[in-house]
């Protein structure tokens, strides 16, 4: 066997390396629990890598909504979102033919304003590979990245956690330290491009100065953090910042002077350069911090470009980078027990996501909000579109503490300015608050706390990870990019079976539709009573309507119409999709008015694990009325009366509030209504069980 045979042998298997016993025993002990709330935790790491997208990381990952999604969009075509327009013909998600793709080069996609929204497009998201290129649709599986999947069984993945803007690198860590990227055009934004030019806004850190608490920016220097033109990021990809440092963008960073918090906090660090740029130096303040007792209440952790897993470096040194970290904390076993380590990336990098992302509506004709809609969305200039700023496509985010371990899933839809709103509901005491943060995007992305089990931390088992010794770079070359080939016979990824363990989320939606029989058009009523905003995106099987987006808080609702019969249409093909696989989908006629026409009410019984569907013949004639299971396959044969109104209790139990019902008339195959989604109950749960199916159910 040839020695790069082995070592992608020795990876597959866990086998590489094996962690120090102390490590282990470290990763084992319990969690702070002094309090039992979020108060036990003393110290925030932010760990912010490039240009990833969810599924072209984590797709194949079990238990998440990735390839073997049963409830994922379909494009205007009428085909599944996995089929790419590719010319005159189409392009699925695709494993290039390598050995090894953790140890890949692949080619950088293109991910600027323009061409992401393009891919987006206007919602309807299919012109992916038109804008980026066949590598867009490019995946990887737990074979190519065992550390990366391994950290998500031993703690929690967030598969609804999205970049902020629809653009690159600078404008989504503006979010990360600054909550925006001058939305309102004072201080020279809005910036949606990485120019650079310097900024006036204010940014987060200075806000926990102003607070008290401790924070500090861990990098390297390169060649330099303070002339401009350089901030970190050098022809020499092994060594400085890669210009991540987004604070160095704004004037009052560029200008502090050496002593004061903004200089000493922000624009100091390693400098391996000067020490033959042994990559396990570069984490050697955070190393020495840690071991002293010194890390801040809020670290940010910046990495060099071959470590940042942006392509084309290979995520195998992003994953040795991950684990000199982890190793770090680790061998303080104290500390470890009072932090919490957020690892994710900053755009998804061109790589497609198959999820469409949550946005304002940019005007009446693409949905409502009941929460303003203030500077998120971008007016546009000569050289680039006006469109919402995001959200912008899902990331990968591991949450990895003490509180997350369990190899759980969170489904809360979340963005980069969550990771400010965690900090500010740990440390702000209602104080602390980050004003740029726009109305629209602090309802809609949540605060990261439903990813932690503060009150009983200590239930789950002793974690072991894979060694990643072998994933060291071995010279400090740039490597050319692979030449990325689509398989001549295409075939969607398997997904991984089976669940994991499932957060608590704070959503429970409603959206009631019905044929009105005046004018044939067909309204939607959209409810909330959750304790989260929800964003509702409703798509059409006609071109006639293009998608729109319906914002709503708790304890409010919407209402809006979808004209037929004036347009010349004479069927209804509408389909609601809401967080964690939540689909309204309505299937009708308007000549069927005066034929079969149901009116089908879905009620959640949260405290009696069940649901109640409510369903109603508005016709003069009996309805013969199928109600399907998707999960178990059986069906429920209900005859209802004309005008009359049946209601049924069904459990849900058995698959811990998951349900998938299609009701359909026998007498008028035209009419279908495809209710589906998950019932909270404030308990912890399983993620759906229809994920990596071999039936792909909803994809017939």
């Amino acid at each position: 066997m040839s020695k790069s045979g082995r070592r992608n042998f020795l990876k597959t298997m866990g086998l590489a390396a094996t962690l120090p016993g102390s490590i282990s025993r470290a990763l084992a002990l319990p969690a702070n629990d002094h309090t039992r709330t979020i108060r036990d935790v003393e110290h925030i790491i932010i760990l912010t890598q490039e240009n990833r997208s969810f599924d072209h990381y984590f797709g194949t990952l079990r238990g998440v909504r990735g390839f073997g999604d049963p409830r994922a969009v379909n494009l205007p075509s009428g085909k599944s979102v996995w089929s790419q327009p590719n010319g005159a013909g189409e392009l699925l998600p695709f494993r290039p033919d390598v050995n090894d793709m953790g140890m890949t080069f692949l080619p950088d996609p293109p991910h600027g304003w323009n061409d992401t929204h393009a891919a987006w497009n206007g919602g309807r998201h299919d012109q992916w590979v038109a804008n980026k290129g066949v590598a867009t649709m490019t995946y990887h599986t737990r074979r190519d990245l065992p550390y990366h999947y391994a950290l998500a069984d031993a703690f929690t993945v967030c598969d609804a956690n999205h970049c902020s803007v629809m653009g690159p690198t600078d404008p989504n860590r503006y979010h990360i330290w600054t909550g925006w990227l001058g939305n309102n055009g004072a201080g020279g934004g809005p910036v949606i491009t990485n120019a650079e030019a310097g900024y006036d806004w204010s940014s987060f850190p200075e806000r926990l100065e102003q607070a008290g608490i401790s924070w500090k920016i861990y990098q390297d220097i390169g060649a330099g953090l303070t002339a401009a033109g350089y901030w970190g990021w050098t022809g020499d990809p092994y060594i400085g910042n890669y210009g991540d440092n987004s604070l160095l963008y704004l004037h009052q960073y560029q200008n502090a002077l050496p002593g004061t918090p903004l200089a000493e906090k922000a624009k100091t660090g390693t400098n391996i350069l000067a020490e033959n740029r042994d990559p396990v130096r570069l984490l050697n303040i955070f190393r020495a911090d840690v071991a002293s007792g010194n890390l801040p209440q809020v670290s940010y952790i910046v990495a060099p470009e071959a470590y940042t897993e942006h392509p084309n470096w290979a995520p195998d040194f992003g994953a040795w980078y991950v684990s000199q970290l982890i190793d770090i904390l680790a061998s303080n076993p104290d500390l470890w027990s009072k932090t919490a380590l957020f690892l994710h990336y900053d755009e998804e990098g061109g790589f497609f996501d198959h999820q469409v992302p949550p946005t304002p509506p940019q005007g009446t004709a693409n949905g409502l909000s009941t929460v303003p809609t203030t500077n998120e969305i971008y007016p546009g200039d000569a050289s680039h579109p006006s469109a919402p700023y995001g959200l912008g496509m899902r990331v990968p985010m591991i949450v990895i503490s003490p509180w997350s371990k369990g190899g759980y899933v969170n489904s809360q839809v979340f963005d980069h300015t969550s990771l400010i709103r965690f900090i500010e509901a740990r440390f702000g005491g209602g104080l602390l608050t980050e004003t740029n943060i726009t109305p629209w995007r602090r309802a809609v992305a949540g605060d990261l706390t439903s990813a932690f089990d503060f009150a009983n931390p200590n239930r789950t088992k002793k974690v072991v990870l894979p060694g990643t010794d072998a994933y060291k770079p071995k010279d400090f070359l740039v490597h050319p990019n692979v030449d990325v080939v689509p398989p001549v016979n295409q075939a969607m990824p398997r997904q991984e079976p089976g669940v994991r363990p499932a957060r608590a989320l704070p959503y429970a939606l409603s959206a009631h539709g019905l044929l009105q029989a005046s004018g044939g058009s067909f309204k939607i009523d959209f409810q909330n009573t959750g304790s989260a905003t929800a964003v509702f995106q409703v798509r059409s099987g006609s071109s006639a309507h293009g998608p729109r987006t319906y914002t709503v808080e708790p304890g409010k609702a919407l209402s809006d119409s979808w004209f037929l019969g004036s347009i010349g249409l004479a069927d209804c093909d509408l389909s609601v999709y809401g967080p964690n696989g939540f689909l309204r989908a309505f299937q009708g006629s308007v000549s069927g008015l005066r034929s079969s026409q149901l009116d089908v009410t879905l009620v959640y019984d949260a405290p009696g694990n069940g649901i109640r569907l409510v369903i109603g013949n508005l016709s003069s004639r009996t309805a013969e009325v199928r109600v399907l299971d998707r999960y178990s396959g059986e069906s429920l044969e209900i005859d209802i009366q004309a005008r009359q109104t049946v209601s049924k209790h069904l459990s849900v139990a058995d698959l811990a509030g998951w349900y998938d019902l299609v009701i359909s008339v026998g007498s008028d195959p035209g009419i279908v209504y495809h209710f589906a989604g998950h019932v909270e109950n404030g308990k912890d749960s399983i993620s759906d069980p229809a994920l990596g199916q071999e039936s792909r159910m909803g994809q017939e």
